[in-house]
């Protein structure tokens, strides 16, 4: 039997919250999103699709995804905001222009909150920052987007903020470690069939050059190596490409290539964009400037 959209909401919530007790792996999760977003397909079509993506449900398990992989990577539990299965809880963090509610965030032990009057022009003058800067600069924080269908549509305004929450927060603290997950889909489910109520899958026109702009865009904002380096850099940037028909994610070039995803002969590459080296990569970027044992 079909789930209605209350069930769909309610399972996905289930899942989240599941997650206080048990760690999810980025497969399942990709498996539950697909399961979710095709049942209300069929249940409404792209209106229930679009807005079950408006929830924020199905990012808020890939949050749980970004907080599970911490975990196995020695992350204390107490470390990672919000908590395992909350979505609440973030925390709202200054930089040089704005505040912004940070994703994930690895909160450091031996480290002290301190109240700060921000000094800085704009929105923020004399308003009350509760962390300080010095906390401020030694949590480790990941953004975590995504864009399930039409990837190639308003780019420049999607990587233009993506890079600009980079330049806010390392204007104000350099030495702060920043990961951003962003996760675009390849044979995206087809929204002429989801009118229908149907589940089918499709490509974008001209999909390799898309893939192509957006491994030599993000490639161009990664691996932010010291606090001298470019502010609008992240320190690491994983660019999750997923097949949601064969639940596929890709990992190397040739893999893209192969599947008709990449051109050729292009430079663009995403060795150091992939989901395997994220987590590891950011945790010692973090060790280098702060040293060890901070998240244990």
């Amino acid at each position: 039997m079909a789930r209605t959209y209350v069930q769909i909401k309610d399972d996905l919530e289930k899942e989240i919250s599941s997650c206080k007790t048990k760690r999810i792996k980025v497969d399942r999760a990709l498996k539950i999103i697909k399961r979710a977003i095709s049942d209300s397909i069929i249940y409404g079509g792209n209106t229930s699709k679009g807005n079950l993506i408006k929830t924020k449900k199905i990012i808020n398990l890939l949050h749980e995804v970004v907080k599970s992989e911490f975990a196995r990577k020695g992350v204390n539990a107490n470390h990672i905001k919000p908590g395992f299965g909350l979505s609440k809880g973030e925390l709202k963090l200054a930089g040089i222009l704005k505040k912004k509610d940070q994703d994930v965030s690895l909160v450091p032990n031996n480290e002290k909150m301190k109240l700060e009057i921000l000094l800085t022009d704009g929105i923020l003058k004399s308003k009350n920052d509760d962390y300080g800067k010095n906390y401020t600069e030694k949590v480790l924080t990941v953004n975590v987007r995504s864009q399930l269908s039409s990837f190639n549509n308003n780019f420049d305004t999607l990587y233009e903020r993506t890079f600009a929450e980079a330049l806010n927060l390392h204007k104000r603290c350099p030495n702060m470690v920043l990961g951003e997950f962003y996760m675009i889909a390849v044979n995206e489910f087809d929204k002429t069939d989801a009118k229908k109520k149907k589940v089918s899958f499709t490509k974008n026109n001209n999909v390799d050059a898309h893939i192509e702009k957006y491994l030599l865009a993000f490639d161009a904002i990664n691996q932010r190596s010291s606090k001298t380096d470019e502010a609008y850099k992240y320190e690491k940037v994983c660019l999750l490409i997923v097949d949601f028909n064969t639940l596929k994610i890709y990992n190397t070039d040739a893999e893209l290539k192969k599947d008709g995803l990449l051109p050729k002969t292009t430079s663009a590459t995403i060795k150091n964009l992939t989901f395997d080296t994220f987590f590891t990569d950011l945790l010692k970027t973090y060790e280098t400037r702060f040293g060890k044992g901070r998240f244990s």
